[in-house]
């Protein structure tokens, strides 16, 4: 049988999205997600160059997958905000490697940052109302989801342990709708 190289990508992005999932960048082992993904340590450096850029083409792979399943349409923002509780809800994974890039990364650039930003220019501009900038808006959307999924603890803690995500998703979009457009230019 003949070495697939694009298969074997595959499956070291898929184990890779698990284990820095698992343990962020600095506590994720190659020798792990080269054994989980049936593939050895030296194609992992030799299509990904080191553990850095294999974290950097997994999150590329996020945000496009993200950008996929959750494109900008020409709904309003409050129902973006909804399709996005959705997406995150059923991908958990997604937001806790964003979590582990702002732990590890903290307010220096990330990898791919041009590109991603012109995703979030996208989602701007299918948001656009004509009526102020929209961008606090996508940003706090964007936060109220995100917080209301990646700290089930906080979740739990204040709306108790029976909150229902679905009544939550709801008021989310809700909120995003009540929130006022923004007079910057």
């Amino acid at each position: 049988m003949a070495y697939d190289s694009t298969a074997t990508k595959e499956r070291i992005l898929t184990a890779a999205a698990a284990e820095f999932a698992a343990h962020g960048v600095a506590g994720a082992r190659v020798d792990r997600i080269a054994a989980s993904a049936q593939a050895n340590k030296r194609a992992i450096y030799d299509y990904f160059g080191d553990k850095d850029g294999l974290f950097a083409a997994v999150l590329e792979r996020l945000m496009a997958d993200l950008a996929e399943a959750v494109p900008p349409g020409d709904d309003d923002l409050a129902s973006y905000a909804g399709r996005l509780f959705d997406h995150h809800r059923a991908h958990p994974e997604a937001l806790r490697l964003l979590l582990w890039e702002a732990l590890e990364m903290g307010d220096r650039p990330v990898p791919g940052e041009d590109a991603r930003r012109r995703h979030y220019e996208d989602k701007l501009r299918a948001a656009d109302s004509g009526q102020g900038d929209e961008r606090t808006r996508l940003f706090l959307a964007l936060g109220l989801v995100g917080w209301s999924l990646a700290m089930p603890q906080v979740r739990r803690m204040i709306l108790g342990p029976e909150e229902d995500l679905d009544r939550l998703r709801g008021d989310i979009s809700r909120a995003v709708s009540a929130l006022p457009l923004s007079g910057r230019t």
